[in-house]
C-alpha cells in the first residue's frame, strides 16, 4: 500500500478508532440536519417576505377593511393557498374588533377603548405565534455552530492520543509512523468545521431577516391600531 493510499480520506476514516468514527458519523448527521433546516428556513422566510409584501399592497390600496377581512377568512376556509403571517395578524385583530363592536352595539355602549385593547391583544398573540414559527430551528443552528467545532476537537484529541500511544510500541519513532494517526484525527476537526460554518452563517442571516420581518409586523400592528381607533370614534 502506498503512502498516498494510506493518507486518502477514505482510508483515514476507515482506519480511525471507533470513538473517532462515531464522532465523525455524529457530525455528519448533524450537518445533514443542519442543511435540511437551512433550506427549509430559507424557503419559509422567502415565502413570508413575499406574502407580507403582497398583503401590504392590498391593505394600503385603500380598500374596505371589512371586504379585505372577508376575503382573508374565506380564503382560509376554502383552503386556497396558505395565508401570510401579516394577513393572519390582521385577521386576528379585525375579528376581535368586529366581535367587540357587535357586542357593544347590542348593549348600546360603544366602549372604543375596550374594543381597541381586545384587538391589540389579539394581534399581539398572533404576532407571537408567527414569530415562534419563523424562529423555529434557529436554536438548533446556533447549537450546531457553537458545539460542532468542540465535538470535532474532541475526536482530534482522542485520535492524537491513540497515535502517540501507538508510538510506545515502536522502537524508532518517525514522522511516517505518526502522520497517519494525526491525519485521521484532524479529519474530525475538519468535519466539525464543515458542520459549524454553514450553521453560523445561516443563523446570522436568518436572524437578521426575521428581525426585519418582526419590525414590519410590529409597525403594522401599531398602524392598524390607529386605523381602528379612528373608526371606533
Amino acid at each position: 500500500m502506498t503512502v498516498t493510499q494510506d493518507l486518502s480520506f477514505f482510508s483515514l476514516i476507515t482506519n480511525a478508532s471507533v470513538i473517532v468514527q462515531l464522532i465523525m458519523v455524529l457530525l455528519l448527521a448533524v450537518s445533514l440536519m443542519s442543511w435540511t433546516y437551512i433550506f427549509r428556513k430559507s424557503f419559509a422566510i422567502r415565502g413570508a417576505r413575499a406574502q407580507t409584501e403582497e398583503f401590504e399592497r392590498a391593505f394600503w390600496a385603500g380598500g374596505n377593511l371589512s371586504a379585505l377581512y372577508q376575503d382573508a377568512t374565506s380564503s382560509r376556509r376554502q383552503g386556497n393557498g396558505d395565508t401570510g403571517a401579516l394577513e393572519r395578524i390582521f385577521t386576528a385583530g379585525m375579528s376581535e374588533y368586529m366581535k367587540g363592536q357587535a357586542s357593544y352595539t347590542k348593549k348600546d355602549s360603544a366602549d372604543a377603548g375596550a374594543m381597541l385593547d381586545g384587538a391589540r391583544r389579539a394581534m399581539r398573540a398572533a404576532y407571537q405565534r408567527e414569530m415562534d414559527a419563523l424562529e423555529s430551528h434557529l436554536a438548533f443552528l446556533a447549537s450546531v455552530g457553537s458545539v460542532s467545532p468542540y465535538v470535532g476537537l474532541f475526536g482530534t484529541v482522542w485520535g492524537i492520543m491513540n497515535a502517540f500511544r501507538g508510538l510506545a510500541n515502536v522502537q524508532q519513532a518517525t514522522l511516517s509512523a505518526v502522520a497517519p494517526g494525526i491525519a485521521e484525527a484532524l479529519i474530525a476537526t475538519a468535519i466539525g468545521l464543515f458542520a459549524a460554518i454553514p450553521a453560523v452563517v445561516a443563523y446570522n442571516r436568518y436572524s437578521h431577516d426575521i428581525d426585519r420581518l418582526a419590525i414590519r409586523f410590529e409597525s403594522f400592528v401599531e398602524e392598524f391600531s390607529n386605523i381602528l381607533q379612528r373608526q371606533a370614534h
